[in-house]
């Protein structure tokens, strides 16, 4: 059984070269740490709602159940998406501390 990948192009030395180039001048660490950050402020302030969802839940102050609802939903998602993310970023690193020199 096999099957014919068609159109696919195999990248150049020189490709692969000025990809290297890119990250060794550091381009792509900061990006990631920015993204990572910037991530972990929207989870934070997702998870600030639903505590404020809940806390009008609780005291009766709520207008609308059906968007507090969402906003616990929303925060509940958003948490284990990101544990999901540091799951798979420590399993990554401990790959890359098995790997042998």
């Amino acid at each position: 059984m096999s099957t014919i990948i068609n159109n696919i192009a195999t990248p150049s030395t020189a490709d692969l070269l000025k990809q290297k180039g890119a990250v060794e001048k550091g381009g792509g660490g900061e990006a990631f740490a920015e993204h990572l950050k910037s991530a972990l402020n929207e989870v934070n302030a997702t998870q600030k709602e639903s505590e404020k969802a809940v806390a009008d839940l609780a005291t009766g102050q709520v207008k609308d159940l059906h968007q507090a609802a969402l906003a616990i939903g929303k925060a509940e998602l958003s948490m284990k998406l990101m544990l999901e993310i540091r799951n798979k970023a420590l399993s990554a690193y401990k790959e890359i501390g098995r790997t042998q020199l």
